[in-house]
């Protein structure tokens, strides 16, 4: 098991949806990147009994948690509590990467 990860070796492209990798699988938690190319889209989606965030690395994005819409950039963290609605759009022309957290892992 790798304890220290570099995301940017993880980091990928596809055509016909956006790129995932799973860098941590854990009993208790998933950490994952997802990469959008420029106007992918997660679609809105929800977690029951687990919670999620996203942390933006890299681009800029827009987020829907809930009833609440908010751009987001790199630094910042968003947080989808258990069974809230949540997605995000690449709203820029370079990548957003973001470094995804599932507690616990759902699968």
């Amino acid at each position: 098991m790798n304890t220290i990860i570099d995301w940017r070796g993880h980091v990928g492209s596809r055509s016909d949806k956006f790129f995932k990798a799973i860098l941590f699988d854990g009993e208790f938690l998933l950490v994952g990147l997802n990469c959008l190319d420029a106007n992918q889209t997660q679609s809105i989606h929800a977690h029951d009994g687990a919670d999620k965030f996203y942390f933006v690395l890299e681009g800029r994005g827009q987020f829907v948690v809930g009833e609440e819409e908010l751009e987001a950039r790199e630094g910042m963290l968003i947080v989808a509590p258990a069974g809230i609605p949540h997605g995000v759009s690449n709203i820029e022309k370079g990548r957003l990467s973001l470094l995804v957290g599932i507690a616990p892992a759902s699968r």
